[in-house]
């Protein structure tokens, strides 16, 4: 039999194989969602790579790539990155100021309607304090990922040997004491990394919590009283000091990484360490073993009251992290971050104790011990303070860092540093 087609036979073949073609291309088109993060740690970095390999093997129509910026190079290049076409679509967030800054600028996406959608759906799974804390003027500008606190982290068997016990250490004065002991012992009292700056920023910080309370920290966000001009915070940098003149750190501790301080705890070389929720796997991943101090080798304590100070020793300085949206980012990246932190995620990085869970239900993903105390001391905190480095904004936040450094290595006086907020200050 012969087969004939006729002209329109023939073109309207040809239409639907085009179509269909067409057809095909647009299925296989893949939109990328790609994430900016700077976590360094192997083996949360594995759970990472796991869910978005889940994810892309869910959704063949989007590809999430990751993308690791170190932590001081990812705040120098972010800003030129956010105006540029090479703008990642989801990246890390330590909120606050910086955080607001961005959303001033018209950077980030508003991701309001979307979180408030079906009476909220989204915002409510997390959360009220986490939400908060990422929502400035009535807008949400972030998911949140975590929470977390700031404490030292000390080694059992160097303080009982020295013979010290970490629930004397309530105060401030009988804390320098025990730097002293410890000292007197032959061993380092404290590993922090100088090298990096924000790590030290810590100690002024609480100390300037303990001796001014929250209302005084809040004026100096605004300005509104004395500021910086308040005398708890020359007491600070005077409290700081007394702390930098007992030489506690470790040798090089002004050249010293984040990594480096880590790996020199848990190799057992420092007494304490003030440090995140997360100390107990991270010494281990940078100790030289890979192995570090052992849970039954940790405890933990807050930082101390300090005398005649107007905040208490349960304020805590901690992260309130999420992740910011660029504005130009496709849809899918809200679908996957929706996913990303949902609560059976957020349980899975629980358990892996790589976070203080903010997604409502998830909190019982928390099974190392020194994790779950962090997330009962933030259950019961009185005010919960996001790293000053971050909430007072990247201009401000730098001076906080290099003032710390300064006056605990006695290159500083307390007067010049309150004269170098103020005058950063005054210059926003």
């Amino acid at each position: 039999m012969t087969l004939r087609f006729d002209k329109r036979t023939l073109l309207a073949s040809t239409g639907f194989a085009l179509a269909s073609l067409m057809t095909v291309g647009a299925a296989s088109a893949q939109t990328e969602v790609r994430w900016m993060h700077i976590e360094a740690n192997a083996a949360y970095l594995a759970v990472w790579e796991s869910l978005v390999e889940q994810y892309n093997a869910e959704n063949p129509d989007v590809n999430v790539t990751m993308t690791f910026l170190e932590n001081e190079a990812f705040k120098a290049r972010l800003p030129t990155l956010l105006q540029s076409d090479a703008a990642p679509h989801l990246f890390y967030s330590w909120g606050g100021g910086v955080l607001r800054a961005q959303a001033e600028t018209g950077q980030l996406m508003d991701l309001t309607d979307a979180m408030m959608e079906n009476d909220g759906e989204w915002a409510n799974s997390y959360t009220p304090a986490s939400l908060g804390g990422l929502t400035f003027d009535d807008r949400i500008w972030a998911v949140p990922y975590q929470m977390g606190t700031v404490s030292f982290f000390y080694n059992r068997d160097i303080f009982d040997d020295v013979g010290i016990n970490s629930e004397d250490l309530t105060d401030w004065e009988s804390f320098l004491d025990a730097v002293e002991q410890i000292k007197d012992a032959g061993y380092v009292p404290i590993a922090v990394g100088g090298g990096e700056r924000w790590p030290v920023h810590f100690y002024w910080s609480y100390l300037a919590m303990r001796i001014g309370g929250q209302e005084v920290v809040d004026n100096a966000k605004t300005g509104a009283g004395e500021g910086f001009r308040h005398p708890a915070f020359v007491r600070t940098g005077e409290e700081l000091a007394r702390l930098g003149a007992l030489d506690p750190f470790q040798p090089g501790y002004l050249a010293a990484t984040w990594p480096q301080t880590l790996g020199y705890f848990g190799d057992g070389n420092a007494a304490m360490i003030l440090s995140f929720q997360n100390t107990h796997p991270q010494q281990a991943n940078n100790a030289a073993d890979g192995q570090g101090l052992s849970q039954d080798q940790l405890g933990r304590f807050p930082f101390p009251s300090v005398e005649g100070g107007d905040g208490l020793v349960t304020d805590t300085l901690g992260g309130l992290d999420g992740w910011a949206v660029s504005a130009g980012a496709p849809p899918e990246t809200l679908d996957f971050l929706k996913w990303f932190t949902n609560e059976e995620n957020q349980r899975i990085m629980a358990q892996n104790r790589m976070i203080i869970p903010v997604a409502v239900g998830a909190e019982d993903g928390v099974e190392d011990p020194l994790m779950l105390e962090s997330a009962l001391q933030l259950g019961a905190s009185t005010w919960h303070q996001n790293y000053f480095d971050q909430d007072f904004g990247p201009s401000l936040g730098r001076v906080i860092n290099d003032i710390s450094v300064e006056i605990v290595s006695d290159n500083m006086s307390p007067e010049q540093s309150v004269q170098m907020l103020e005058d950063e200050f005054m210059l926003q």
